[in-house]
């Protein structure tokens, strides 16, 4: 199944004279490199909701503590993050 998981950003790199942004997210310690072209607007410490590998809006940190737990608890995040190779800062 493919899901939007929610993640907060901890590191924005523009490229192209910032015609495309990538960043770092966190999703609850897992950390994966995300396409932020779609959410201009977004900055560090921002929580996104990212399908397949892309940003595709921002939302709340309650919004997305919410969805994330939900998605823990019906054991969705390991399928859609697959095994975590080496741990990032939350």
């Amino acid at each position: 199944m493919c899901l939007a998981i929610p993640g907060k950003i901890t590191a924005i790199t523009e490229h192209l004279d910032g015609a495309f942004r990538t960043g770092k997210v966190s999703f609850g310690g897992i950390v994966r490199d995300t396409n932020l072209s779609m959410v201009p607007d977004a900055q560090i410490d921002d929580y996104v909701l990212v399908h397949v590998g892309v940003a595709i809006s921002v939302v709340d940190e309650d919004e997305a503590r919410k969805t994330f737990e939900l998605l823990k608890a019906m054991g969705e995040l390991e399928e859609e993050l697959g095994p975590d190779p080496k741990p990032g800062v939350e």
